[in-house]
């Protein structure tokens, strides 16, 4: 079966792959335009195996919301060039949106359930993609908002009871600006506490102004340090970032902040190191193959 040009953009459109691609694709597949899709989509999922110990250590963390629902998720890839690009992030919404409409338990079944999704975006955008993690909040009367900053570099999803939306995207922002791990100081776990105790007594003791000093004195020096403690950990005694003068507590009113997930991109994962003489190198080898 012949093919002419018209066919090859038709095939680009239909799949985002290079045009080179779809000229093969057609010319393997006989000018067949479902089978030459079929094809490139082997092709990707060929290409996702051929990438898989690649280093994915880039991404960007997006936030779904619809009506009861919100997600955010962080999806990895291997360069902050395909992060910041629209095919990556149209991606990264699809898997934010499946998670938002369907009941998964965990990021191996989602990434499952994507396969083919996942295979046609590495064919079209050239890197490793990995679904690394995500949490779902499901409303009962209660507003979730969601803060992104910096383009993906943060995320953040929070729920709350009683507050407007520009509330709760105020406290969101809070939340990406502070990183609080709690919402209050009842949430904080009682050996975390007798733990910041200890180090704050340490300090005491090891400070030179407080040798001559009884221990049941430092430890009431160290029980007005734990306030601080609280304000850098819970969010609701945190200084509000808009308004220093005010904490969170105070602005709330008679709000209330339910949960919230804090996400940062990239969070403890091994970075992909490579001379960056011998990777323009390598570049131009691939453009001239």
């Amino acid at each position: 079966m012949a093919f002419t040009n018209k066919d090859v953009m038709d095939l680009r459109a239909k799949t985002g792959v290079g045009m080179m691609d779809c000229k093969k694709a057609l010319i393997e597949t006989d000018g067949d335009m479902e089978k030459a899709i079929e094809y490139l989509r082997e092709k990707g999922k060929a290409t996702s195996e051929k990438r898989a110990g690649k280093i994915a250590s880039q991404g960007i963390v997006d936030t779904y919301i619809s009506g009861n629902v919100g997600v955010i998720v962080e999806v990895n890839c291997e360069s902050d060039f395909v992060a910041r690009g629209a095919q990556y992030k149209e991606y990264v919404q699809t898997v934010a949106k499946y998670i938002a409409e369907h009941d998964v338990a965990d990021v191996e079944s989602v990434s499952a359930a994507l396969t083919d999704v996942t295979a046609e975006a590495v064919a079209k955008i050239g890197e490793k993609i990995s679904i690394r993690r995500f949490d779902k909040f499901v409303s009962n009367g209660t507003e979730i908002n969601s803060y992104i900053h910096m383009g993906g570099a943060i995320g953040v999803l929070v729920e709350t009871k009683g507050a407007s939306s520009e509330l709760a995207h105020d406290i969101a922002l809070q939340i990406a600006a502070s990183a609080p791990r709690y919402v209050n100081s009842s949430e904080v776990p009682a050996e975390e506490v007798e733990k910041e105790k200890e180090i704050l007594l340490a300090q005491a003791m090891n400070d030179e102004k407080n040798a001559n000093k009884p221990q049941q004195i430092l430890e009431k020096m160290i029980m007005g340090k734990i306030g601080k403690f609280y304000k850098e950990v819970c969010l609701v005694d945190q200084p509000f970032v808009k308004d220093p003068s005010k904490d969170i507590k105070s602005i709330l009113g008679g709000a209330q902040v339910i949960k919230f997930t804090r996400l940062v991109m990239g969070e403890g994962l091994e970075k992909k190191e490579e001379d960056l003489g011998a990777e323009v190198a390598a570049q131009i080898a691939n453009a001239k193959k």
